[in-house]
């Protein structure tokens, strides 16, 4: 063997070795693309929409958002399952993503191995809203009437298999209640209904609903966590309100496509962690009726794991069939 031929096979040993510290370095050297895999203007979207422009902030390159929605985001999920695995092209989801595979018989990638928990980071309680003027003055009333009436008191949502639905079964089965879903096309007919009087109450996260409560609209019953929201202070917590074990919390997190390097994710997650505990984020989190925080990867795919396996009793019990 040449020494020629020595000195090639050690320097591209040596690059190879270095590689993941190289990528870490020069990552991000263009624009990252974060897929929301839902239509502009909802939770998820906003929360992206605030963390892309304060990453890029941080890291002075382009995070663009890019909104490819449908089939409860499994479209945009597999776009990125797809993409290629160089870090520059992410997605983010909240708690839906736990429900997925008790709603899809199939789904279009592999949710165990596709794609990979990066960082969870804005955590909002769920809530039980009702109308300003609902005949329902607490959480205690609401309940009392679905036990005296069984499936006669209305929840709505924007559809069987989503978030809020599969909550309301969660807080059924927390109180001892039946209520009676109605599934709209959306989230916001959903909201329609309920200020129009047409169902009883809603459950959704906080930062969905917190606009209509602070103008008079609607009145909050209840919020899930084991603390009050400093932007609702008179709000109980499900706990306070009488419901011990209605623990739901929506999370959003940051997905990656497996294979992405682990230089790239780790400086993903040093990136996301100093976002979220700057005071910008922590205000822009408390106004939404939200919390900053920070679950790294390791604390997210445990997360995601009993979430999954909780979302999935929730189904069962409530004998959901599967799309």
């Amino acid at each position: 063997m040449s020494i020629k031929h020595v000195i090639t096979v050690a320097v591209a040993t040596f690059v190879c070795a270095t590689l993941p510290c190289v990528q870490a370095q020069s990552w991000p050297a263009k624009a990252v693309r974060v897929v929301v895999p839902y239509p502009p203007g909802g939770a998820v979207d906003v929360v992206t929409r605030k963390v892309a422009a304060r990453l890029q902030e941080q890291t002075g390159q382009s995070f663009f958002v890019e909104n490819k929605a449908g089939a409860t985001g499994t479209i945009g999920l597999a776009a990125v399952a797809q993409a290629a695995a160089d870090g520059y092209t992410l997605v983010t989801n909240d708690t839906t993503h736990a429900l997925l595979p008790h709603i899809f018989g199939k789904l279009p990638f592999d949710y165990a191995h596709d794609l990979v928990p990066v960082a969870a980071f804005v955590f909002a309680p769920m809530a039980v809203v009702v109308k300003a003027d609902s005949r329902f003055k607490t959480l205690a009333d609401l309940i009392a009437a679905a036990k005296a009436a069984p499936e006669r008191v209305t929840y709505g949502t924007g559809g069987a298999g989503t978030t809020p639905h599969f909550a309301a079964e969660a807080l059924g089965i927390a109180s001892g209640v039946k209520f009676m879903h109605v599934p709209f096309k959306g989230a916001g007919e959903a909201t329609v209904a309920l200020l129009s009087g047409t169902i009883d109450f809603q459950i959704a996260s906080t930062p969905g609903v917190i606009s209509n409560v602070k103008g008079g609209k609607m009145r909050l019953l209840a919020v899930s966590g084991d603390k009050r929201l400093p932007a609702l202070p008179d709000v109980p917590t499900f706990a306070e309100a009488g419901v011990k074990n209605f623990g739901v919390i929506n999370f959003t997190g940051l997905w990656a496509p497996k294979g992405t390097p682990p230089a790239v994710l780790d400086r993903l997650q040093r990136e996301i962690a100093a976002a979220m505990a700057s005071a910008e984020m922590k205000a822009f989190a408390a106004e939404s009726g939200a919390e900053a925080g920070f679950w790294d990867a390791v604390t997210f795919t445990r997360e995601l794991r009993g979430r999954t396996e909780f979302w999935g009793r929730i189904a069962a019990n409530a004998a959901f069939e599967k799309k």
